[in-house]
């Protein structure tokens, strides 16, 4: 049911949005090299309009400018990590190689600064991309454990769709129920958890819990979809069609949009 991975749709988009409000990096790192920001900003300038080479290179510059700034080296991990997305399917080596790099990129953040969450967030997703799934549970688990991480909720939810994807449904559920338990507007925690419900063959507990998630979260689409799709599985086709209606008329475009129309085609007339 889930429409996308909490952990690559939270890198895709939080990363960047919390990377940098406007003069963050003054406030935290005492004025660091101007050269090296302006790069640093051009990047993310690029990474946004998906001209991932010229983001690459200008992280790589700004890392250049100033090799003590863990924002740039976050900025870094983040492309090499949407480069691994862009090899061809059969290369291994370059995925590989890109996640590599943005494993190294996140743990030098890390030194830099022990306390970025949102670093080690990465670092974990990164691992578990790569192959080293319990290295990437060990860090999730480091970053929902540290006082200072301001987002806990996110790092419940890569925990738990970590388990989830092992299969082990159970604890992927406590998780996600502890990710929501920290906030009650992370939309991965009602999608995480519904989903593990689901492989648990407990269908209306995932309707639920999704109906708890549109009451938090009325404009996510992806959780009003994801209801709808409930709905429909428990034969409730009076309630899924108006959801799916709703899905498809608010996100025409959108990926929920088209699976809700999708959905609509199934219903009985």
């Amino acid at each position: 049911m889930n429409p996308g991975n909490p952990m690559l749709r939270g890198v895709a988009m939080a990363l960047l949005a919390a990377l940098l409000a406007p003069g963050a990096l003054r406030a935290e790192q005492n004025a660091p090299p101007a050269d090296g920001e302006t790069h640093f900003n051009n990047g993310l300038d690029h990474l946004r309009a998906g001209r991932l080479e010229m983001a690459l290179e200008e992280f790589k510059t700004a890392v250049k400018q100033d090799p003590k700034n863990p924002y740039f080296f976050k900025g870094l991990g983040v492309a090499c990590a949407q480069s691994a997305d862009r090899c061809p399917a059969k290369d291994q080596s370059c995925r590989q190689k890109s996640l590599d790099e943005a494993v190294i990129a996140a743990r030098k953040a890390i030194e830099l600064n022990p306390y970025y969450a949102d670093a080690r967030n990465d670092l974990g997703t990164y691992l578990i991309r790569s192959g080293k799934r319990e290295e990437g549970k060990k860090e999730f688990l480091a970053a929902f454990s540290d006082a200072t991480n301001p987002s806990p909720a996110f790092a419940a939810a890569n925990l738990g769709q970590a388990l989830f994807e092992d299969k082990n449904y159970s604890q992927a559920a406590s998780w996600f129920q502890t990710s929501l338990g920290k906030s009650k507007t992370h939309a991965p925690g009602y999608l995480g958890l519904s989903d593990c419900l689901l492989a648990m063959g407990k269908l209306d507990e995932a309707v639920t819990a999704l109906e708890a998630g549109t009451k938090a979260l009325p404009e996510d689409w992806d959780i009003a979809l994801a209801l709808g799709d409930a709905y429909y599985r428990a034969g409730r086709f009076g309630e899924a069609r108006t959801h799916l209606e709703l899905v498809a008329g608010k996100d025409p475009t959108g990926s929920a949009g088209r699976r809700s129309l999708d959905l609509l085609k199934k219903l009985p007339k």
